[in-house]
């Protein structure tokens, strides 16, 4: 019982700074409709800011005034992020904002190593609060007790701020309807600009408050960025008890999962947010979406007319020229240009998806690596041919993709978005762990093609016809019938549903040919380099193509292969240079705001303008 006792209290301390990032992140979600990748970028900066304070500022009194003042520097940070960047790509597609905030982590992470470092620092203990207190004989560090304390004072004082002031009031109504907000005359620019701020904060708050019980480090960012998402998405967006009670659970049985099945630890959290949505699926305390609302993609400007016979003669020569490559071209750029289409095509895989479907697919590096895997196995453990084995796999990833699907397309939005990359996250855990079979951390070596593709060039060529190929595909079916129906259910449900199209079975369908085709991709990948490793089903690979296609350009057909090809090409460019990510978000965020339709929206707009296209050709 004693021991009992002692894990949760653990499990308790450990909720306070995933409560406080949650619940900023959350209160930044219910007004702005932003989902801020870069939180847990504001949190790492929390750490490290409250480090340097604590090393000037001495004593109890300065260790406490450390930390808050960590938090408002941390807030005042959020508040130029929001006024520099985010503002103005307020009126952009919804989610596109999420690119714009990985700019902000690219720009963070090369900011925090050359101030900082790259070494892991310290946390310094707490003054007054070292050692331990013993509980029914178990002991339990007198920090502990003390962010037991904090934790509900602060959820109190956030309570009282929403429930009780004017400023509450009117967070709380921009989370129900945010236009009505702006219709009473509510500034909802600053309105948005002091949400962040104070969400900033929090996450500040959070990063500092954990230093006795970590330090500070370059990986923090990521490290709680997953966790956090899954805190406020089981609690619901936007609601501040639900985050309280979620980072709870997620705490306290993390804590007995590493005591009694370690190997729970990495999927863990994601099972306890699978399990919730299939009963509640906005969360515990989360509200039904309305249409428009939490991530969904909404209707294109115009209607999306097939390419005219200038624009595919333009396409032609393009790859008229790029078949040329092999003749005047290096290996290396061989190689660089087969990397760069098979990355086009699983981007176009799932702009199919996210564009023509309005799906918004977190994990869609599920079916890329799971394409990848299930050609390495059977080359490794049944000694396929390179040619079944090619064959099988975009097979093995669209059913995979199918079986997710049915479970996922239950939920909406950013629900809908977050269930996904948790199916994703059990698959790539799987492969992980499983090491007598999948190889585990080290993966799977020696995949090689057969025999007639072994040179650079053939197989260049034989990538190349598949990509085009599988590319030109994904464009065929965005303007066929069954295209034409599932934007119907993207754009209107009800009204699909009315005409008599089964919006469930052509939603399953398109995410089970998304993820055949980034199955396809996947096999190209794992014969083009002769192994296959864990990373390659990670979320940030998820996370990539979502970033390419927004900056291609969601609501255009091309905006996935071309945001592609930018950003692989803009990063073998940066590579070379030491502080590449600061130089690479400051482009992202450039391109954000200038171009706040995308790549090809800004172009297009520009050629129409022009005369060179006509409106709508794609």
């Amino acid at each position: 019982m004693e021991f009992f006792v002692a894990q949760i209290l653990t499990g308790l301390a450990n909720a306070s700074s995933l409560f406080l990032v949650a619940c900023g992140l959350s209160l930044i979600f219910g007004v702005t409709r932003i989902v801020n990748f870069a939180h847990g970028s504001l949190y790492m900066i929390g750490a490290y800011v409250g480090y340097s304070l604590i090393q000037v500022l001495p004593g109890v009194v300065g260790f406490w005034g450390a930390i808050l003042l960590a938090g408002i520097v941390v807030g005042i940070i959020g508040v130029l992020i929001e006024m520099l960047v985010l503002r103005p790509v307020y009126k952009a597609p919804e989610l596109f904002q999420l690119v714009a905030t990985f700019g902000v982590i690219l720009v963070i992470q090369d900011l925090a190593l050359i101030i900082w470092g790259p070494e892991d620092l310290l946390g310094p203990r707490s003054p007054g609060l070292r050692g331990v207190v013993r509980i029914m004989g178990e002991p339990i560090p007198k920090y502990d007790l003390a962010l037991l304390v904090i934790t509900p004072f602060v959820a109190l004082s956030l309570w009282y701020l929403m429930t009780k002031t004017r400023l509450g009031v009117l967070v709380r109504a921009a989370t129900q309807d945010r236009e009505m907000v702006g219709a009473l005359g509510v500034n909802q620019a600053w309105l948005f600009t002091g949400v962040f701020g104070l969400g900033a904060a929090l996450a500040g708050l959070g990063g500092a408050l954990q230093l006795p019980k970590g330090g500070a480090d370059l990986l923090m960012d990521f490290n709680i960025l997953t966790p956090v998402f899954v805190v406020v998405v089981i609690g619901g967006m936007g609601s501040l008890p639900g985050a309280y009670l979620a980072a709870i659970i997620i705490s306290v049985l993390n804590v007995f999962g590493v005591t009694y099945v370690p190997q729970s630890t990495l999927v863990l959290m994601f099972i306890v947010m699978i399990v919730v949505l299939m009963v509640r699926p906005y969360g515990l305390f989360g509200r039904e979406e309305v249409a428009g609302e939490h991530g969904q993609v909404g209707e294109p400007e115009r209607p999306i007319k097939p390419a005219s016979n200038k624009a595919r003669m333009i396409v032609g020569a393009g790859l008229f020229l790029l078949a040329l490559l092999p003749i005047f071209g290096s290996s290396f750029s061989l190689v660089l240009a087969t990397d760069v289409l098979i990355f086009c095509l699983f981007a176009a895989s799932l702009h199919f998806l996210l564009g023509t479907g309005g799906l918004v697919s977190f994990g869609h590096a599920a079916y890329y690596g799971g394409g990848a895997y299930v050609a390495a196995l059977l080359v490794t453990h049944a000694n396929t041919p390179m040619e079944l084995a090619f064959l099988l796999a975009p097979l093995g990833a669209g059913l995979a993709a199918l079986a997710i699907g049915w479970v996922c397309l239950r939920l909406t939005g950013v629900y809908f978005a977050m269930l996904t990359l948790a199916f994703a996250q059990l698959i790539w855990s799987l492969v992980f762990q499983w090491g007598d079979v999948t190889g585990g951390d080290d993966g799977l070596l020696n995949i090689w093609p057969a025999e007639w593709l072994k040179s650079t060039s053939t197989y260049f060529y034989f990538t190349l016809i598949l990509a085009v190929s599988g590319i030109i595909l994904l464009r065929h079916i965005a303007h066929s019938p069954f295209g034409y129906a599932l934007r119907a259910a993207r754009d209107s449900k009800r009204q699909a549903e009315a005409m008599g199209i089964d919006t469930a079975r052509v939603q399953l369908f398109a995410f089970g040919f998304a993820g055949l085709m980034g199955g396809l991709a996947g096999a190209l990948f794992v014969f083009a380099k002769g192994s296959v490793f864990p990373n390659e089903l990670e979320i940030a690979r998820s996370f990539d193509a979502l970033i390419v296609v927004f900056l291609g350009g969601v609501k255009t057909l091309a905006g996935g292969v071309v945001g592609a090809g930018f950003f692989k090409g803009i990063e073998e460019t940066l590579l070379r240079f030491e502080y590449w990510r600061l130089l690479m978000g400051l482009l992202i965020i450039f391109v954000v705001i200038a171009a706040p339709n995308g790549v090809v929206g800004s172009l297009r707009k520009g050629l129409e303008r022009s005369g060179l296209i006509k409106a709508g050709d794609q």
